[in-house]
């Protein structure tokens, strides 16, 4: 059975097919436009399919990690260390940003008037943006009912319940060990589903990308071409300079965790959604070495509070809006920008369209630089938002490795056994006997050697 998965076609991995996807939908948009948008259906509704799972993914992954550990106090000292982590390079995101939309100046030269913008256009966010506060999104956390979180899909809700489940759980001795095992076999027919799920990829990433090209043509990019191409190269400098050096300090590559999850990238890519691949990523996670209960905390959390991406556009964007409208910005203001955009991104985490959202909450704040002037770059945010996803994602992806080596819990000789690939990707099967195990924390290699009985 090894053999043969070390011999499968490159055309049935997940990668080629999705990358097929993405280009078949670039064309499509791009030679059949109407074409193009009318697929939009497929991609929505492959995100709402993995939307669907993530609850239950998140609920039995953090109740599990949480009820199998012999220290809670762990836990909590996880995550303080983990809001540590998100804070701090949230943080240096922005300042980034700023430092390179300082340098490059992408929007010098527009000199547009701001009173000839529209200022409709963006209204609608605006408006969403004023309802978003600190103190409402931390009231937000906390569900209407027990059964709510899961109704909602409010990842932090779910996230919530799960902590007091698993604690709960826990506390109950050997009542709650036999609880265990129901849930853990829960987990592994939860799993079985997001692997059924991602045979539909394909066909989201082509849905997706032919609606975008379709709706918003290629043309579009070469109108702002300095702004997308400033962030798109600025994401990459984080990442490989900041992240790279905060992997290299932890003693892991980036460049091999870049290998190891670049399926699940590259579904990123193709949905605009960094969600499509959550559940993979916890999978892969766990089974390269970082404990369950870690990996549980962090990666949702992440999603919420660690968005590296998300903040470089904030920092890009709103600099750029003011170097196009004339708007002279003097560092006590971009200080104050950067203050806002730290608060307003945590009021509006997990809101659809987050990222314009805040970029509306935080200029709302800041009135030197004009709100109207987010029109300027409505029409190509939707080819940002990739990037944004990308970023993110492989954020939350250090960070829980990061954590998981301060807590002393990673290891490090499983995480590079499965960046070096040994053995190949485990069956559904196999993952599935691991999962029920409450074992997923293994490389490949090391799980079929355990799991022939050898």
């Amino acid at each position: 059975m090894v053999a043969a998965r070390a011999g499968r076609p490159f055309w049935r991995t997940l990668y080629f097919q999705v990358l097929v996807g993405i280009a078949l939908g670039v064309l499509t948009g791009w030679l059949f436009p109407k074409t193009g948008q009318a697929l939009k259906p497929l991609g929505d509704g492959f995100i709402k399919l993995v939307k669907m799972i993530i609850s239950p993914v998140i609920f039995l992954t953090v109740v599990t990690g949480i009820a199998g550990m012999s220290d809670l106090k762990a836990f909590g000292r996880v995550g303080a260390k983990a809001m540590a982590y998100f804070l701090t390079f949230s943080t240096l995101a922005l300042a980034v940003g700023l430092i390179v939309a300082n340098i490059v100046r992408p929007g010098d030269g527009l000199n547009i008037d701001p009173a000839s913008l529209d200022a409709h256009a963006v209204a609608t966010y605006v408006g969403k943006a004023k309802e978003q506060s600190v103190t409402g999104f931390l009231l937000h956390i906390i569900p209407d009912t027990l059964a709510s979180a899961f109704t909602s899909g409010e990842i932090l809700q779910v996230l919530f319940v799960a902590i007091l489940f698993g604690i709960a759980l826990a506390m109950l001795d050997a009542r709650g060990e036999r609880f265990l095992g129901t849930l853990r076999t829960l987990t592994a027919i939860v799993f079985r589903i997001v692997h059924i799920l991602m045979y539909a990829a394909p066909i989201g990433a082509f849905g997706t990308m032919a609606f975008t090209i379709g709706a918003y043509g290629i043309g579009t990019l070469a109108n702002l071409a300095g702004l997308i191409a400033t962030f798109y190269l600025t994401s990459l400098l984080f990442v490989v300079v900041v992240l790279g050096l905060v992997a290299r300090a932890a003693g892991f590559s980036l460049l091999g965790l870049v290998r190891y999850i670049k399926d699940e990238l590259l579904l990123v890519l193709g949905t605009s959604s960094s969600e499509s691949a959550m559940p993979l990523l916890m999978e892969k996670l766990e089974r390269a070495g970082c404990p369950k209960p870690i990996v549980g905390l962090v990666v949702p959390t992440g999603y919420s509070f660690n968005l590296d991406g998300t903040n470089i556009y904030m920092s890009l964007a709103a600099l750029f809006i003011a170097q196009a409208t004339n708007t002279e910005l003097s560092l006590a203001d971009q200080l104050l920008l950067m203050a806002v955009a730290i608060l307003s991104s945590k009021g509006a985490a997990g809101v659809t369209g987050s990222g314009f959202i805040v970029l509306a909450a935080t200029l709302s704040v800041v009135p030197a630089v004009p709100v109207a002037g987010m029109a300027l770059i409505l029409g190509v945010d939707r080819f940002m938002s990739e990037c944004r996803a990308l970023t993110n994602f492989t954020g939350n992806a250090v960070a829980t490795i990061v954590v998981a080596r301060w807590e002393g819990a990673l290891d490090l000789a499983r995480l590079r056994a499965a960046f070096a690939g040994a053995g190949g990707d485990l069956s559904e099967a196999e993952s599935d006997a691991l999962q029920i195990e409450g074992r997923s924390d293994v490389t490949p290699a090391a799980a079929r050697e355990d799991l022939s009985g050898a």
